[in-house]
């Protein structure tokens, strides 16, 4: 089946985003494998169990070398929500934060029901997402908490686009634009935060997801910084991750890079400041191989601070920055690279793959509109 449709973008455009995309989701997925194993230990204690320097590579967790938690279940879940998402454009209906939250549950039921994982794998899940088929756990509250909450209000299937509003393809973005907003809102990008019912609500993930949508588009790691500031500024309830973020921009100013200064930003598991630690540690690396370890040897949330960082190298340098030894012993890298590549063929050649009258039965039997 073929749409007539041309690719959006020229091609050594698509190669770059594709190879960010790349470097984001499996820097991520790096980071977490990487503080997997010492996650919530004390820097004392992980300097007792692996030498002064603290971790270097690999820790053992949940039975290997390079496993992924949650985390990373979550965004791959996430990414696959967000390609449903566009794919769904061509019934009239779009709402992208709906659609994640549906990959969210499709998740949390992998976590506890049997039967759904073998749905799953009859679904083609295993091949694409096999690594978030099976253990470990994430904190208990989180499944719960999918299954209470409701993401928005969609426009129904049956409705039709408002008069004069025309589909528009998932070309370029503009830096800033609504296409990193939109998804931002909604992406469970690498947190272990915990929120409380009662907390305000605030833009951790969004301002996350301008990071790196701006790192994918070319930009550089303080100017997507300042960027993702200027739109922080008109959201209600910014303060708490403006104020992170800015003192994660004054710790680069105040010496040699250490558990000390990345303690200061904040060791708990607060959205705001494990993205000031990760924003931090990536702004201050010298490689990513540092710059990871700097993210995971404190005595905060390693694998989440690690992720967070991860991805931010990733999506500035591309997969080919990331050290092959560690590539090598990840779990689930297949799984990664191959919902990497479908993210960035569907946002750069999404014209080419469906319309509302045409469709590659191949990419909608792997992404239903329904």
């Amino acid at each position: 089946m073929s749409t007539g449709a041309a690719a959006v973008w020229g091609r050594a455009e698509q190669q770059d985003f594709r190879s960010r995309v790349r470097g984001a989701l499996l820097g991520g997925a790096v980071g977490d494998a990487l503080g997997a194993g010492v996650s919530g230990l004390a820097l004392e204690e992980i300097r007792a169990a692996h030498g002064v320097e603290g971790v270097a590579d690999y820790v053992p967790a949940h039975g290997r070398r390079g496993a992924v938690t949650a985390l990373t279940q979550l965004t791959l879940f996430t990414v696959d929500g967000l390609i449903r998402a566009q794919v769904r454009r061509d019934t009239g209906a779009w709402h992208p934060p709906t659609d994640v939250h549906r990959a969210h549950l499709r998740w949390a039921s992998t976590q506890h029901h049997w039967g759904a994982r073998r749905t799953a794998r009859r679904q083609r899940l295993a091949g694409r997402r096999g690594v978030a088929l099976r253990p470990p756990r994430p904190h208990p509250g989180v499944p719960r908490r999918l299954r209470r909450h409701r993401h928005g209000h969609p426009r129904p299937a049956e409705e039709p686009h408002r008069p004069g509003q025309q589909r528009r393809s998932p070309g370029p973005p503009r830096s800033g634009s609504s296409w990193a907003g939109n998804r931002g809102s909604c992406c469970n990008w690498p947190s272990s935060a915990r929120p409380s019912p009662t907390a305000t609500p605030r833009p951790s993930t969004p301002a996350f997801a301008v990071l790196v949508h701006g790192l994918a588009r070319g930009e550089s790691l303080d100017a997507s910084v300042q960027n993702t500031l200027a739109l922080l500024a008109d959201r209600p309830g910014h303060e708490p991750v403006t104020e992170a973020l800015r003192q994660a921009l004054g710790s680069v100013r105040q010496g040699i890079p250490g558990p000390a200064l990345i303690e200061a930003l904040g060791a708990t598991d607060a959205a705001e400041e494990v993205l000031a630690v990760g924003v931090y540690c990536a702004l201050v690396s010298e490689d990513i191989r540092h710059g990871l370890r700097l993210a995971v040897n404190h005595s905060g949330p390693s694998r989440a601070t690690g992720s967070v960082c991860g991805a931010l190298l990733g999506a500035l340098h591309g997969e080919t920055a990331l050290p092959p030894a560690w590539l090598a012993e990840l779990e689930g890298r297949a799984t990664l690279l191959q919902l990497a590549d479908d993210f960035a063929m569907e946002m750069t050649q999404g014209p080419a793959l469906h319309t509302p009258s045409a469709v590659a039965p191949g990419w909608l039997a792997r992404y239903p509109r329904t």
